[in-house]
């Protein structure tokens, strides 16, 4: 393939700005052609910020273009499948933000149509091309650790519930809080570094407690606070808790947007029965391991990639080679499946068998 294949940016809000169109614009293999997105200021900001592509106000009107070889979908939760399916039968190969969907449904019908249009469908699970991922990977792959019978994820924060009653704090749109907008990257880490295990059942509560009333909510930051609605809803999970059993190791965790606890706990625990390993998120890891009689800490030090232009690498030579890579929907839908039983298990007050 000569030609650089032409990339559609659908939603130009913050995720995009900050990852695709960037790594987009270093490829020398990919060229953006269209910024799309329903409020029109920020389709017409990226033409001028970027110097490339058209604005344009509705995805539908560049469905048919024949020189638009993929797109990136960057917006909020609840038009992941609807965009991603609509381009998949138009032609179009997919790179969709995480997660796949709001709910395992959505999910699979987006897995259904990418077999049956023969389409690339990557989900935007950035972690797995970050470098400290795939070296504690290759450790776990190459038996440094043994078995590796149980992994315990953290990711706890005090007071951080993003754009609160807006479309994060929403069921409508995003169908869940903390779980599926930060315990999606940790579930699918895990996965990914453990050789994906089969999930087989989960154990969890999600709990809405701090941020239902909205207008007495006190905090001193959060991510995404130009979408606040302090008259907006609040009906989703800022805490969970859960337990996963696996074909291979169990998995559990805490998580939280907000918690009446100051402190901020973002790791990952990768137990073995020869080693163990810390991996602070987004940043490196610690071996623990014995030998000679001796307990053993090391602290690897490496260059890091940016996980994003990797990502976005790895998905524009797919859309070229028509090879599917670490981030297919086959991969991630188990993460989506897992997500579904912890929310269907809180609500039910009981286990539930993952299928």
């Amino acid at each position: 393939m000569s030609k650089k294949i032409k990339v559609a940016i659908i939603g130009c809000g913050a995720i995009a700005n900050s990852a695709h169109i960037p790594a987009y614009m270093k490829n020398e293999k990919a060229e953006i052609k269209y910024f799309c997105d329903i409020i029109p200021e920020r389709a017409d900001a990226a033409v001028e910020k970027y110097g490339c592509g058209k604005a344009v106000y509705d995805y539908h009107e560049i469905l048919d273009d024949p020189e638009l070889d993929s797109v990136s979908v960057c917006t909020h939760n609840d038009l992941h499948s609807v965009i991603a399916i609509d381009f998949m039968r138009a032609g179009k190969d997919v790179l969709s933000e995480k997660p796949a969907a709001r709910v395992l449904s959505e999910a699979l019908e987006m897995q259904k149509v990418a077999h049956e249009t023969g389409r690339i469908l990557s989900i935007g699970v950035c972690n797995r091309f970050g470098t400290a991922v795939n070296h504690i990977k290759d450790l776990i792959d190459a038996g440094e650790l043994g078995e590796v019978y149980h992994v315990y994820a953290s990711f706890r924060a005090n007071r951080s519930i993003p754009g609160i009653g807006g479309d994060f704090t929403r069921k409508s749109a995003s169908s869940g809080g903390t779980l599926i907008d930060w315990g999606v990257h940790y579930l699918d880490l895990i996965l990914y570094c453990c050789g994906e295990p089969k999930p087989l059942t989960a154990s969890g509560e999600a709990f809405c407690k701090l941020g239902k009333n909205i207008k007495d909510y006190v905090y001193t930051g959060m991510w995404a606070e130009n979408t606040a609605d302090m008259d907006g809803v609040y009906d989703v999970d800022d805490s969970v808790t859960g337990i996963i059993r696996t074909d291979g190791p169990t998995i559990s965790f805490n998580g939280a947007w907000a918690e009446n606890i100051g402190e901020s706990e973002t790791y990952i625990d990768f137990i073995g029965d020869k080693a163990g390993i810390r991996h602070q998120y987004c940043g490196g890891f610690v071996l623990y391991s014995v030998k000679n009689g001796m307990l053993l800490r090391s602290e690897p030090k490496f260059r890091s990639k940016n996980f994003y232009e990797e990502e976005i690498n790895s998905f524009v030579d797919c859309v070229i080679t028509r090879e599917h890579n670490r981030a297919d929907i086959d991969l991630a839908i188990a993460t989506s499946k897992i997500m579904q039983a912890i929310y269907d298990s809180s609500e039910l007050h009981r286990e539930v068998v993952i299928d």
